[in-house]
């Protein structure tokens, strides 16, 4: 177990007193984010956009100094992929610059740094077919995928530190996300929309209560290094949608398309399974449900709070 927060003396000059914290998990009101808070309870402080601009390294480094965590969690991240196209620097600075800044931190006050980081990082073999371990050369495809890659570099610069890469998240909306794949497909299809998504990229999507539990499993064994984390299997989006749309009793018009097909911006990668096994490996590890299951799981939440 983590200690509890204990009230810390600051210095004579302090205007206020600072708090001992023993996690502080930035990008709070994200879909991941807010699990994470909500998972690790008073063990954790969580912070957004409105407590801190993570791109003012002023501001970054008086809001950690003023609580002194023990772990910062990174769930915070520029995650618009086509629009990081037009916003290169934006995005660095939130995905890449702000964690560097984290890691000199932790190196200075003897914290530890969990970054969450995204199986965008990889995509450069268009012909790969089997999952990406840890230890495959990163080939990202856009300036989102670079950014959170240099990201991960950054974040290794801390004394202790966790990467956890995952894909394509989905679970309860907080106040400022922008929304998920799940949620979209569903508002389209009970609208009676046509639906026209993509089936040549291979991926895993993930819940972010599977994801979130697992993350904290890791946390509390002191993993360190870089943890693939999704749930089991692969699939394109549009077998993701497909499946969405029978578990909601919905039958759309759902029409299969080719990457070349759909115009986006940003360059997407063809296969981006992420492996598991390090993960599984781990002695008493809270198994990762297929995506399958995950995402039954996730609508039947839904339903139930709706009702």
């Amino acid at each position: 177990m983590f200690p509890k927060a204990v009230t810390h003396v600051g210095p004579a000059n302090a205007i206020y007193p600072r708090l001992l914290m023993a996690i502080l998990i930035t990008g709070a009101e994200g879909q991941l984010g807010q699990e994470l808070s909500r998972q690790l309870g008073s063990e954790a402080r969580g912070i957004d956009r409105a407590d801190c601009d993570l791109t003012n390294r002023q501001e970054l480094e008086a809001t950690l100094n003023r609580f002194r965590p023990q772990i910062i969690i990174n769930a915070a991240a520029y995650t618009l992929v086509d629009r990081a196209e037009d916003e290169p620097e934006l995005c660095r600075a939130v995905n890449a610059t702000a964690v560097g800044w984290m890691a000199e931190w932790c190196r200075e006050a003897g914290g530890d740094l969990v970054q969450i980081s995204t199986d965008y990082v990889f995509g450069g073999d268009a012909f790969r077919r089997r999952p990406y371990r840890e230890d495959d050369p990163p080939a990202p495809l856009s300036v989102y995928g670079h950014s959170k890659w240099e990201g991960e570099q950054r974040a290794a610069q801390a004394p202790q530190f966790l990467i956890v890469r995952t894909c394509g998240l989905y679970g309860k909306l907080g106040p400022r996300s922008p929304g998920n794949f799940v949620q979209t497909i569903l508002r389209r299809a009970r609208a009676g929309q046509p639906l026209r998504v993509v089936d040549d990229q291979f991926c895993t999507p993930s819940y972010v209560v599977d994801v979130a539990r697992a993350i904290v499993f890791l946390i509390r064994r002191k993993e360190q290094g870089i943890i693939h984390v999704v749930n089991r299997g692969e699939t394109t989006w549009y077998r993701f949608a497909r499946e969405i749309c029978r578990l909601a009793g919905v039958s759309p018009h759902l029409e299969p398309i080719r990457t070349d097909q759909y115009p986006a911006k940003a360059r997407r990668p063809a296969y981006s399974v992420l492996d598991t096994s390090r993960y599984h490996s781990l002695p008493g590890v809270p198994p990762m449900p297929t995506w399958q299951q995950a995402v039954a799981e996730y609508l039947s939440q839904q339903s139930s709070a709706e009702t």
